[in-house]
């Protein structure tokens, strides 16, 4: 058992000033983990092991302590590579001297598997013995050949005890997360150790509540960051900068009453030199434990220069300002330099439209089966890998198709008559989706678009003959204009024997060898010479989708040899050209700006923008026969997938699978169009949402939060029982707040009775009528008074 003894001045002199002024330096304090170490992850020739088979970090791109990153410190070492740097998580306890009130936990980490991510709980124990959880997602220090992109950047590491380099990008990640502070935290519980997925904390640091005094009548507030970001709105004519300024209320959540929270507006504003807000941001509600996320608009901001956040209550009046944030300005121009690139981030329109279609059509769409547990889109794939009788797809071809047809054979088929543009924006609008992903390309190497001289594998010059991206696109942008467009594109080819020179794994490059004559190789119909597949087929393609088809969401999967720099710095300065922003993924293999978990979600709040993708069906994206209509997903599970992901800072991309003639089938469009009633009359708790600093939901795991400036919302996943919902956590409200259940057909629901007890539990009444007017989930909203 680790006791550590952080200093108890650093306390007593932020109570100390929440006397005297209301903003206050945001409180650090590093927690020394040197006696734990067992680990030496770093060194100068490779002579460190890491991750248990001798690879390790090299040291000189390490930064040495203490580091300071988001305003946090971290006592990482002063020298790298003399000594243990880490500790492999195993149970262990670190326990405080003193039990203390803890506003924010933080982490520096790296998983030393590499592959997906895993999860791993700590455990905080409290001094009045309650527990909480705390689910850590731990992303592995490499992953190939899909991108992690941690805090910590190197650009190789050492494998065989310095004797080889790996040479993907090699990380070490940080993560915050909000505590507890009903009470004071009295020790913490690390993971369990997991063989081959272990978990190696490199420093934590606490973010201290400030403990209330009997006469504290007022909030504690400290500026928590002030980020200038890479988003920008149009201002009086001109590009205003977004300031992402969050505000903290530092005092114990123990404490929360209307007069130690904020309950006016207070608007916050940036000063310094040349820099001049055009448009403040505002706060409405601020209680103890809570912090509160705003976007100030600014112009003039400098490079390196400084700023002050002042913040101002509802008579004009200085509360208090913050001084010496770091600036930069908005980039004017794109650049291929990652340092540049990796500035950019997911534009707002991004984060707040939270639902989107994902749509896979192609060839596969033909033949659409697969065995349980299969991708169907992957059947080119599948038929070849086994090509023998002990593979499901294989004797699905031999018995349905014979062992004539090859998969090219499949493109005539793909004859998409009955493909109707303007039916499917309109279906995707009433579903309550806001953005649609088109694959635009799979891993076969088709295109739905007019690929020029790159190749003629595509829906324009073979099969229908018909440039579907532009068909869906622009019909989009003309009937619906408040839908966001993207496409997706595969980096690799499976088959391709252009592709063969940068082939890996599963995408081989190289004509396939006939699955029923191995001595035979089978067409790649419309290839044309090229040179060299990055330069002649993946960059001009992804080039004409950026700037020919003004995709917003450029969605690249599996990563691999890329020309992703080049190309993100022309898609960003076309589309600022155009005064529009875009994004980009995580699986175009540099400077992603979100992560794309698929057919998962993360557990707890993720601050760094993210995405689950999954299909209408259990495990397939393209249509597969083999499904049942039952085994969808229904307007239940779409709804409580969406209001979960949204609750931890994610967007939902839900999946479905046209049939080759272009028809959405009716089970898929029936669910979509249910969850879509849903969201007609309760999408005010969705759209434009934030997550809530304080937890995505309650201890029963049927409840979930998300949070407006002026609103807080509550859904419930299971319906309430006998005329109440009760929800074990303390929330944002207070004495005088009006709670309403959205129902459908009723534009002014009724203000429900509601209470707190003791303890914080908050109890809503309402009538059975009521609860029985909705399904699929129960969405209150609070509105702040």
């Amino acid at each position: 058992m680790l006791f550590l003894i952080f200093p108890l001045w650093l306390l007593l002199a932020a109570c100390q000033l929440a006397v005297f002024a209301s903003l206050i330096k945001y409180p650090s304090v590093s927690l020394s983990l040197e006696p734990l170490f067992d680990n030496q992850a770093a060194s100068t020739n490779g002579s460190a092991d890491f991750d248990g088979t001798g690879a390790s970090f090299d040291s000189q791109f390490l930064p040495t302590g203490p580091w300071v990153f988001d305003g946090i410190s971290y006592d990482v070492p002063i020298e790298w590579g003399i000594s243990n740097d880490n500790v492999i998580a195993n149970s262990q306890n670190l326990s405080l001297a003193n039990a203390t009130f803890v506003h924010e936990l933080h982490f520096l980490y790296a998983g030393d598997a590499s592959e997906t991510a895993s999860v791993k709980n700590f455990v905080l124990h409290f001094d009045d013995n309650s527990t909480q959880t705390i689910q850590l997602v731990t992303n592995n220090w490499w992953a190939w050949p899909l991108l992690n992109w941690g805090t910590i950047r190197t650009p190789y590491h050492f494998e065989k005890n310095g004797g080889s380099k790996n040479l993907n990008s090699t990380q070490i990640f940080q993560w915050s997360t909000s505590v507890s502070s009903e009470r004071s935290l009295k020790s913490i519980t690390f993971p369990a150790n997991t063989a081959g997925r272990r978990l190696h904390v490199f420093a934590m640091a606490i973010s201290p509540s400030v403990r209330p005094s009997p006469t504290t009548s007022r909030p504690v507030l400290s500026i928590r960051r002030t980020r200038f970001t890479s988003r920008w709105e149009m201002v009086n004519g001109k590009r205003a900068q977004a300031v992402e300024v969050t505000i903290a209320n530092i005092l114990p959540n123990s404490a929360q009453s209307r007069t130690t929270s904020i309950t006016t507006e207070h608007s916050i504003i940036i000063t310094g030199s040349g820099i001049t807000t055009v448009r403040s941001g505002s706060v409405y509600r601020l209680v103890p434990g809570d912090q509160a996320r705003v976007d100030v608009f600014v112009i003039g901001s400098q490079t390196d220069g400084k700023a002050s956040v002042q913040v101002k209550d509802s008579n004009g009046a200085i509360v208090g300002t913050s001084e010496g944030w770091a600036t930069t300005p908005l980039i004017e121009k794109w650049t291929e330099d990652v340092n540049v690139l990796s500035q950019h981030e997911t534009p707002a329109w991004f984060n707040k439209a939270k639902f989107g279609i994902f749509i896979h059509w192609g060839v596969y769409s033909f033949p659409a089966w697969a065995p349980p547990g299969t991708y169907a889109e992957w059947y080119d794939w599948s038929l070849h890998n086994p090509a023998n009788s002990s593979s499901p797809t294989w004797n699905h071809h031999l018995q349905t198709f014979g062992k004539n047809v090859v998969y090219d054979d499949f493109i005539a088929n793909f004859t998409t008559s009955k493909f109707n543009a303007s039916a499917w924006v309109d279906l995707f609008d009433r579903a309550g989706a806001k953005y649609f992903v088109l694959v635009t390309k799979h891993h076969d190497g088709f295109a739905l678009f007019n690929t020029g001289s790159s190749t003629h594998r595509s829906s324009v010059h073979t099969g229908p003959h018909r440039d579907l991206v532009d068909e869906l696109l622009s019909t989009a942008k003309k009937e619906k204009p408040g839908m966001h467009r993207g496409t997706y594109y595969s980096l690799p080819e499976w088959f391709n024997p252009d592709y063969a020179k940068y082939g890996f794994g599963s995408w081989p490059g190289g004509l396939a060898h006939n699955a029923f004559n191995g001595s035979q190789l089978e067409p790649y119909t419309g290839r044309l010479n090229i040179s060299d597949y990055l330069e002649d087929l993946q960059l001009p393609h992804m080039l004409d989708l950026a700037t020919k088809y003004d995709t917003e969401i450029m969605w690249c999967d599996i990563g691999g040899p890329n020309k992703t720099l080049e190309f993100a710095a022309q898609f960003y300065n076309h589309a600022q050209a155009q005064g529009r922003q875009v994004t980009m993924n995580n699986r175009c293999g540099d400077v992603p700006d979100f992560d794309t978990p698929e057919y998962a979600t993360f557990g707890a709040i993720q601050t760094r923008k993210w995405e689950s993708n999954e299909g209408m069906d259990p495990f397939s994206y393209g249509l597969n026969t083999a499904t049942t209509a039952e085994q969808y997903k229904n307007a239940t599970s779409i709804i409580h997938s969406l209001v979960d992901i949204v609750s931890k800072n994610g967007n939902y991309l839900l999946d479905i699978g046209p049939t080759a003639e272009g028809e959405i089938i009716a089970p898929m469009m029936n669910n979509l169009l249910d969850a879509g009633v849903w969201l007609g009359y309760s999408g005010s708790c969705v759209y434009d949402t934030d997550y809530w600093f304080p937890g995505s939901q309650d201890e029963s795991g049927n409840i979930r939060f998300t949070t407006t400036p002026k609103t807080f919302c509550i859904v419930s996943l299971a319906a309430p029982i006998r005329g109440q919902l009760i929800i074990n956590k303390r929330l944002p409200l207070l004495p005088g707040d009006d709670i309403v259940l959205l129902q459908p057909g009723t534009s002014t629901p009724n203000k429900l009775e509601w209470d707190v007890g003791a303890n914080g539990q908050v109890i809503i009444q309402l009538e059975q009528s009521e609860i029985n007017n909705v399904n699929i989930a129960w969405a209150f909203e609070v509105v702040f008074n």
